[in-house]
């Protein structure tokens, strides 16, 4: 490593999220990045473009509220000066009270600030181990190759890796639109759009029951005999959730509360909610209905929903593979390598979930590199903000480690806890902000 301010350049494995954030934030601090991305050379099975920051799941980065833990996050991003946040701000679809993004033209717009960025060479080819350069970052995300695995494993001596699945996506032609009604629950939104931002298909009891007797009994895609198949909780498949009891999908991603039909005037039994997956509004994803049942069995399943009948589907469910560390036991607390020092980790391999959290350690990985290139001891943030919070999971050993959505969880409480939980979660969100901001002022962690 260098130090005294003298540009350096630093190796990023990896140009999703966390990758992409991490080189735009050592290039804006003045380093030199070499940021190497096996698209288009090769792809996994989850990707389908050549562009950087491909949202290979959902089109959500979910909740947008300050009482939300990831709209606190999402907000210290943007104080951060984020370019994942100003990409998905300018792609922007309307999502209730979520944001939500045209994924194809965010992912084209974060192609266009690494491409734009002189300091940042992108080098397409599959990287089978981990570079020999140092400082390196590891952000390969959820869906690091087999080789690689292979690598991390041999030197951290755990890799750990369980299986993920992503939710079908019906083309908007082919909904029945008599039969289904446009509201966002409670009618959340600052504009009429947002307040019907998402496409319902009621069920009364019957039609319910039946579908998750349909479920159960579908053909799944069945794990190869070296699999060790292990569910993320916060992304079960949908039929795995049918499987732990009949009332399941309806206290979850079929809940029919907040929402009321305005052809009977009543809240249905249960719903499934379509949400848009770009501007224009020409398809929609099935929130929430990861799957690994067999493309047949889902397009026979997913055609009894009121409204899908006749629905033609641009891209099935299906499961792929997501890696990760186990962090409390070989990441030191700055996302380095206890074993090797000036190896990094960020975005989901390193344990956490989601796309707001992986573009938020990828960040954090280039603060905590581009300090010790210029010869200072990284300031981390503190353990009352998300960003803090992000880093206090990945340093707290539990017996079952598992990757982490943020929640106010991850923050110290309040001294008040007579607070009803609304009003302690903002409270918490402008104790978070207010440190944030005297953060950003004492450590000056924003690029001159």
């Amino acid at each position: 490593m260098t130090g005294g301010g003298n540009p350096a350049e630093v190796v990023i494995v990896g140009a999703g999220l966390a990758g992409c954030e991490a080189a735009l934030e050592l290039a804006r601090r003045g380093h030199r990045v070499r940021l190497l991305e096996q698209k288009p050379q090769k792809r996994t099975p989850a990707q389908r473009t050549d562009d950087l920051a491909e949202l290979v799941c959902s089109n959500s980065f979910r909740g947008a509220a300050l009482s939300n833990a990831v709209g606190l996050l999402k907000e210290e991003m943007r104080r951060l000066e984020s370019f994942v946040m100003r990409a998905a701000d300018a792609c922007r679809v309307p999502a209730g009270g979520a944001l939500a993004v045209d994924r194809d033209r965010f992912s084209a717009t974060m192609t266009a600030y690494v491409r734009a960025e002189p300091r940042i060479t992108v080098e397409p080819h599959e990287v089978v181990r981990i570079p020999d350069e140092r400082p390196v970052i590891v952000a390969t995300g959820p869906l690091t190759s087999d080789a690689l695995a292979k690598d991390i494993e041999h030197r951290v001596g755990k890799e750990l890796a369980y299986y993920d699945a992503i939710a079908p996506i019906v083309v908007t032609d082919s909904i029945d639109f008599e039969r289904v009604f446009a509201a966002s629950r409670y009618d959340k939104g600052e504009s009429e759009e947002e307040q019907h931002a998402y496409l319902n298909c009621p069920l009364d009891k019957e039609g319910y029951e039946r579908f998750v007797a349909d479920l159960v009994a579908a053909q799944k895609v069945a794990p190869r005999d070296f699999e060790d198949v292990r569910y993320f909780e916060g992304c079960l498949p949908i039929e795995v959730m049918a499987e732990r009891g009949p009332m399941t999908l309806a206290f979850g991603p079929m809940k029919p509360v907040g929402l009321v039909d305005p052809r009977t005037g009543r809240r249905p039994h249960a719903v499934v909610q379509l949400r848009a997956e770009d501007e224009a509004k020409s398809a929609y994803n099935i929130v929430g209905f990861q799957t690994r049942m067999t493309f047949g069995e889902q397009a026979r399943v997913f055609r009894t929903i009121p409204g899908l009948e006749n629905a033609e589907f641009s891209r099935f469910g299906a499961v792929h593979r997501n890696t990760f560390l186990n962090a409390p036991k070989v990441l030191d607390g700055m996302l380095g390598l206890r074993a090797e020092p000036g190896v990094y980790f960020a975005g989901q391999i390193a344990g956490c979930e989601g796309y707001v959290e992986s573009a938020a350690l990828g960040f954090l990985a280039a603060h905590i590199v581009a300090a010790r290139l210029d010869g200072r001891e990284p300031v981390l943030p503190p353990a009352t903000t998300a960003h803090g919070g992000l880093l206090g999971h990945l340093s707290r050993d539990t017996k079952d480690y598992q990757p982490s959505n943020i929640t106010f969880a991850h923050l110290p409480p309040l001294d008040n806890r007579r607070l009803k939980k609304r009003d302690r979660y903002e409270a918490l969100a402008a104790r978070a902000l207010a440190d944030l901001d005297a953060w950003i002022r004492s450590a000056a962690v924003l690029a001159a």
